[in-house]
Parts: structure tokens; sequence; C-alpha cells
């Protein structure tokens, strides 16, 4: 009798689940649909603007794509709109405009008295009224000539924003350059860019005299953004600036020559090498100021702003992203878990732009008032852990998270706004239309795609890892890198579907389920081999963030001498007031990683060591490698005959060394 009732129910059983198949396909085909709508709207937005721009200066056609432009669209259409928040200090859109007229001048005056003292005043002057033949003079060499690259050496400011538009404005391009370098990389990026000049931090300068001899041998113009510089030749250039008048420069000058111009440099981490000077060009620019358009941002939004400038994130996304829609940024010169919701409800913040480990350090910050009654609706970035997400959306909900991915000189860039937890975006039919990319499968040992018979790559199954590759083509180009051309091609791929096609080659592993969601993998450098299957260094991080007992993990492969590969090596912090415990780790990690994952080495920090925009440093980590006479960390090692992770003495280091411990 209970199989004859029970029977309606089975058979009613695949009909139920095909529904709620259906249902969830509609669910998600609406967001695609959403979201296409969303990102027709935005280019026909920026066609608008560009359009607009050529019909206001027929002679100028492409003076729309440049940021000049809508800095002085943005200062006309909404003037007393504030711009900027800093500290104590409030810009409106007028307000900087007028402010990076003042640089524009200083800078073509520079460039006016770089033709030597005969004429020169009179030559800036001509050059601030729109005479183009000022700025040359037969038989002289000026180094700031229209596109000279000025170099940019400063803190998150908004002397940093006026500098940057004031060398726009003036036709000049601006390298953005990483505030922790000296001495070779700080050289070597100047050098790559061929700056021909540097503006930097007073507070900069002390750290910076051993390089002093350098620079000048270099020949670049040397100035400040104080008044408090004692040192021989180099001078305030913002006290030069607060002398001109606020009047705008010619748009002659800003107006690009083609929209794939270079217009800016921002130099990449570097982790495996020195950093590259990747070229931003007017396209790119335009591109990005549809940013916050694509996330469903608005014009009073208020957007909290604490990244470093000269990485892209900060720069391009935050402050371009920002203009794009005439909204409201608070910059903060650096991040303060313990100031963040103070400050949003201070400043009525409504968006939040995150990147690395932000969202951790907020979360593993002790409860407070100012967490509660805030205006925070959406968080936007890259670079959130799953367990993060769910801890950050419960504490600090109701808000959105996006989770977008892109690189600084890629042609390629997904968005979650599914809000699909884990996810970097999605794979439909709608979204590669508008943004093409494909999955294809990559051999880690040898660094290479596969290839079949006839040469061609292959794409990715559903739930395979797979190197993200994306079109090279005029409507999606890809600029590379300052410097030899062998850093520019060896990030593209040739005939990888068809004779003579163009890839751009992300370097990233991201794998696609069978619903079309996006999730990050790994960067290929950091995915290794150990007896002989692939480690994932973010699937072991994940699972090891799932004790309650860690607060933060750093997983990476070490070289082990005698071992093939790479063995797999965690570094930990402990989340107050936990102790560590071996035993439930060594449990949990053999329930939930097959046994090649298993990491062999453990170290123990107060701290993990990140990059200045806040990315894990796998690369060092793996360089200092595991040896307990050299660092000071305690340190453990898998033993997997006793099953335990236990202490790596420097006798069970040496038998490690001579074979008689196993790994």
């Amino acid at each position: 009798m209970a199989a004859l009732l029970l029977l309606p129910l089975l058979l009613l059983l695949p009909l139920l689940l095909l529904k709620l198949h259906l249902w969830t396909q509609l669910r998600w085909l609406a967001a695609d649909l959403a979201f296409t709508v969303r990102a027709l709207r935005c280019k026909r937005t920026l066609q608008a603007r560009a359009l607009a721009a050529a019909a206001a200066d027929p002679e100028s056609p492409e003076a729309g794509c440049s940021l000049a432009w809508r800095l002085a669209q943005l200062a006309q259409q909404r003037p007393t709109h504030t711009f900027l928040i800093h500290g104590a200090r409030r810009f409106s859109y007028a307000e900087a405009e007028r402010e990076s007229n003042r640089i524009a001048r200083a800078f073509l005056r520079a460039r006016a008295w770089d033709q030597g003292p005969g004429g020169g005043s009179r030559a800036a002057e001509r050059l601030c009224a729109g005479d183009p033949a000022a700025g040359s003079s037969e038989g002289t060499v000026a180094p700031l000539t229209p596109g000279a690259t000025v170099a940019l050496l400063l803190p998150a400011s908004p002397e940093f924003l006026w500098l940057w538009f004031g060398l726009a404005k003036a036709g000049l391009c601006t390298a953005f350059v990483p505030t922790a370098l000296r001495r070779g990389p700080l050289l070597h990026c100047l050098r790559s860019c061929s700056a021909r000049a540097l503006v930097l931090a007073p507070e900069f300068l002390e750290s910076l005299r051993p390089d002093l001899p350098a620079l000048r041998a270099m020949g670049l113009h040397l100035w400040t953004t104080g008044p408090e510089t004692h040192v021989s030749g180099i001078r305030d250039f913002l006290t030069e600036a607060a002398a001109e008048v606020d009047e705008p420069v010619p748009g002659y000058l800003s107006a690009p020559q083609n929209i794939t111009d270079t217009c800016l440099y921002i130099f990449t981490s570097g982790t495996t090498g020195l950093p590259k000077a990747a070229r931003i060009s007017h396209l790119k620019i335009l591109q990005c100021q549809g940013f916050y358009q694509l996330c469903g941002v608005h014009q009073e939004d208020v957007i909290y702003l604490a990244l470093p400038l000269y990485h892209m994130s900060g720069s391009l996304l935050g402050i371009v992203g920002c203009m794009g829609i005439g909204a409201t940024v608070v910059l903060k010169s650096k991040f303060s878990a313990g100031q963040f919701w103070e400050d949003c409800q201070e400043h009525g913040v409504t968006v939040f732009q995150y990147i690395g480990e932000l969202c951790r350090y907020l979360v593993n910050q002790p409860p407070s008032k100012a967490e509660h009654g805030h205006k925070v609706r959406l968080a936007v970035g890259s670079g959130l852990r799953p367990d993060t997400w769910g801890r950050f959306v419960r504490r600090f909900g109701p808000l959105q998270v996006l989770e977008t991915y892109g690189l600084t000189e890629g042609n390629v860039a997904t968005f979650n706004y599914t809000g699909q937890r884990g996810a970097v975006g999605r794979a439909s039919w709608l979204y590669k239309h508008i943004f093409p990319f494909s999955l294809i499968r990559y051999d880690v040992t040898t660094g290479e795609p596969v290839r079949d018979a006839q040469g061609r790559c292959m794409a990715t199954t559903p739930g395979e890892p797979g190197l993200l590759i994306a079109p090279v083509n005029q409507q999606s180009p890809f600029l590379g890198y300052a410097g030899g051309s062998e850093l520019t091609q060896g990030k593209l791929l040739m005939d990888v579907f068809r004779p003579g096609d163009v890839f751009f080659n992300s370097g990233d592993l991201l794998v696609c389920d069978d619903q079309g969601f996006l999730r990050f993998h790994d960067r290929t450098g950091d995915t290794f081999r150990w007896k002989g299957e692939n480690v994932a260094t973010t699937e072991v991080a994940e699972v090891f963030e799932a004790l309650d007992f860690l607060q933060e993990v750093n997983v990476y492969g070490v070289t082990v001498p005698g071992q093939e590969g790479r063995a797999g090596m965690a570094a930990l912090v402990l989340r107050p007031p936990h102790a560590l415990d071996l035993v439930q780790l060594y449990t949990h990690v053999s329930e939930n990683l097959p046994p090649y994952a298993w990491p062999r080495f453990l170290r123990l920090q107060e701290s993990l060591a990140t990059t200045e925009t806040f990315k894990q440093q796998k690369v060092r980590m793996a360089n200092e490698g595991f040896n307990p006479s050299v660092l000071s960390d305690p340190l453990y090692i898998l033993d997997q005959v006793v099953g335990a992770y236990l202490p790596l003495t420097p006798a069970r280091y040496n038998a490690l060394l001579t074979g008689d411990l196993r790994i």
C-alpha cells in the first residue's frame, strides 16, 4: 500500500526537477539579458560623448576619448557636485578642472623654458594661448616635447589626480610608479617608459637620496609636491603651478591623433621579474569610464576608494569609473580596517571598491557600532575568496557583492552580475557576444596550451580548468608593453583556432561549470605539479580556510632536493585567540583533498606578506623555502607514515635531504 502511495510522487519527481532546472535557467537568462541591456546602454553613452566632442571640435574628432575632455565636460555639467573627498578636504568637479588647468599651464611653461633662456617666457605664453609652434625650436632638443612621459611617485592624494589630469591636458603621457620602488627597479621603470621627468612626494626624498645621482644622470626634470625640499636641483612643482591662472588650455593639446595612442603607463606587479610598463590607450580610458555604469552605480552614489592610484583598480576603475558617471569618491591614502566603517558613516558611502584581502581584514576586525546602520549597498572588486564572501555579507549585509575579473594590460573582463558566490562572471553566449573570450586546455608542465594534430588549441569542457584568452582586434586591441617587442609577443598566441588569428594570453586559469559560471582557478605560474598531478593553490587554500582557527592562508609550491615538481607549502596565520590544532588540521586536509594536494610543509606566521595592492607574495615565500636553520617561524612537515604534521626540526630536515624521510 505504501509503495502505491509513493508511486505518484516518484512519477512527479522528474517533472519537478525539470521544472526547477528550467526555472533556474530562466532566472540566469533574465540576468544575462539585463546585463546585456546595461552594457549596450553604456556603449551608447560613451559613443554619444565621443560624437558630442567631435561636433564641438571638428578639427579634433578624437577629443571625446580623452580624459581631459571628460573632466571639462563634468565641470560644465556638474560644476558644484562633489567629486573628491580626502580627509577634511572636498573638491567639486569645477575645482578639479581649475586645479588641473594650473598644473597643465605649469607643465607647458616648463616645456617652453626647455628651449633655453632666449625667449622661453614668450614661448610659454604662446603655448598656453594655443600656438603649436611655440613648443619647438630648430636646433634645440626639448625634453618635454608633446607626448613625452612624466613619472609620478606619489601616494594617493588630490595632488596625484591634479598632476595626472594636468599632464593629460598638456598632451603629455603619465607613468604611475609604484611607491615602494627604489634603486634598480625604480631606474628600470623610468628607463622602460622613457621618462623625461619625475614628480615625487617630499616624504620619499630621504629614501631616494642614494638614487639622485642616477636620476640626474638620466637627464630627468626633478620636482616635488611640497615646499619642504632642501635638495639642490629639485623644485616644488605645486608652488610653480599655484602662480598660473586656472583658465583652460587649448583642447587640441590633449586630443589624441588616434584612439589607440598611448597616454599612460601602469606597471605590472612584476612578481616573477622586474615590473613591465603596460601601455594604456585613450580607448582603454574611455572603456573604463563605463566600469561603474556596468556595475549599476549611479551619479548620486558615494564611492569609497582606499587602493593605490598607481594600480589600475585605483586609477582606471576607481577614479576614471567614477568620472564616467559623475559620482563622488572618498579617497584614502591608506586603507584602515579599523577606520573603515566610521568613514562610511561620516561620508554616507554607498559603494566600496575592494581588492585582494581588504574584505578579509574587515571581517577579522572586532565588532564596532559603526558597522551597523551604514548605507553601503554594493562592494565591487576582485580577489574575494568564497569563505570571506559569506562572512562579509552575513556580518555587514544586506549588501551586494559584485566580483569582477580583469588585467591592467588585458582586453577581456568579466562581471559576476548574478551574485553567484565564488564566481567571477558568466560565459553565456550573450556575454561572449559583447566581450568575446575562450577557455583552452593548458599543460602546466610545459607552460603551453595543448594543441591538436593540426596545431590548433582545444576548448575545455565544463569543470575543466582552462587558460583564459581573448581575440585581439580593432575593437579589443592589445598594446603590450614599453620596451622590447619580446615582452609584448610573449603575451600573444597565434593560430589558435584558425590560421592567422591572434589572442591575448591572460596567464590565468579559469573554470566554467555546467551552468556557465566562471570561477578563478589559479595563475599559470602558481599552479604546480606534484606526484604527476596539477595542484591549484586556490583550491588548497579554500579547504584550509574552512578551519575556524585559521585566519589567513597562503599556499605555494617549493622545490625539494631530489624530488620532481614542487611540494605544497602553506603559510598560516591563526585567528585569535585560537591555537594551532595539528590533529584537526591533518584530519580536515586528508578528508577534503586528494593525497597529492596535501601540503607537505606548514609555516606559522604572525602575518602574511602581501604586496602594496594586497596580493599574497607567493614567489617570495617559495624562494624562502623551509629550512629551519634559516627561518625563525615555526615549521611543520607532513609525516604520512605517522599520519600527522610534526615539527620540522634540523634533524628531520637533514633526513629529508638524505632521503631517509619521504614526503
